[in-house]
Order: C-alpha cells, then structure tokens, then sequence
C-alpha cells in the first residue's frame, strides 16, 4: 500500500469540487490519512475604470468561512482540518501542500477547454505540472456502492 499519511483536498465548493471531497474523504478513511480541507480566497481584482474595487468586505470571508467549516467527513477521517487561504488559488494550493507535506492532493476539475480554457487558465494543470507530490483530478461522480447484478457476478467466476 502507497504511504499516504497527509491529503490535500482544495475546493471551490463547485459541484466538481464536491466529487472530490467525496473521494478525498475515501481515501483519508481508507488510508487512516490526515485531511486538509482547503479554500482559498482570491485576491481582489483592481479595477481602474471608474475607480478602486474594494477588497472583499469582511462579512463574506466568514461566508466563505462557515461554508468550508460545513464540509464534514461523515465516515471519520483520522484527523481534518479546514484552512481558509487568502491569495492565488494555484499557487497557495501548493504553497500548503508543501507545507503540510501533503502525500497526494484531491481536487476537481472542469475541465475547460478552447477559449475558456485560455482565458480562465486551470488551476489543476498549474497544480498539476508543479506538486512534488501526487496530484488526483476528480471531474465526474465518484460511483456509489452497488452490489454487483448476479449474472455479472457469474461471469466473473467464469471467466
């Protein structure tokens, strides 16, 4: 088995991201694995059109705050910990994977492509091509637990 003590799970809270929470939560229960639960708050954008965007007010970061102190791992991971992050999302991402030392990091993708792709950029191929360590993109449902139909039970067998 893969020496896997510390998951990095970061998310965006997307529907994509909630995949891999699911997996990541897996893999921390099945490994005995300690869980980081991270989000991280971009950085403002300036704008200078018709003046200087305001930092995000206060009141949205505890938003944000108490939406990541939500995700809770309901089949009992070791250990998790929630941190809220402020900064560029790629870059803090491995920034605490470093930090941690994360062994593997779980996270969604949307897998966005074309002109999306080049003007939004992805976040999980900069984690990607930088982590020095394991890097999970989760884009689609993580199968539920389904008992195997029989006849598909029987071919197993005999085959």
């Amino acid at each position: 088995m893969l020496p896997i003590n510390n998951i990095l799970h970061p998310t965006d809270f997307s529907d994509r991201s909630e995949f891999a929470f699911r997996l990541a939560a897996a893999l921390a229960r099945d490994y005995h694995a300690s869980l980081v639960i991270l989000h991280v708050v971009q950085e403002p954008v300036v704008l200078y059109t018709e003046g200087v965007m305001p930092s995000p007010p206060e009141d949205h970061v505890e938003e944000v705050r108490e939406r990541l102190l939500s995700l809770q791992v309901r089949d009992g991971a070791p250990a998790v910990t929630h941190r809220l992050e402020e900064g560029n999302p790629a870059t803090e991402i491995l920034r605490v994977a470093d930090l941690i030392p994360a062994d593997l990091i779980v996270m969604g993708t949307h897998g966005r492509r074309g002109l999306k792709r080049l003007l939004m950029g992805s976040v999980a191929e900069y984690v990607l091509e930088r982590a020095t360590c394991p890097v999970l993109t989760v884009k689609t449902p993580f199968p539920e637990d389904k008992p195997v139909p029989s006849h598909a039970q029987e071919e197993l067998v005999h085959s």
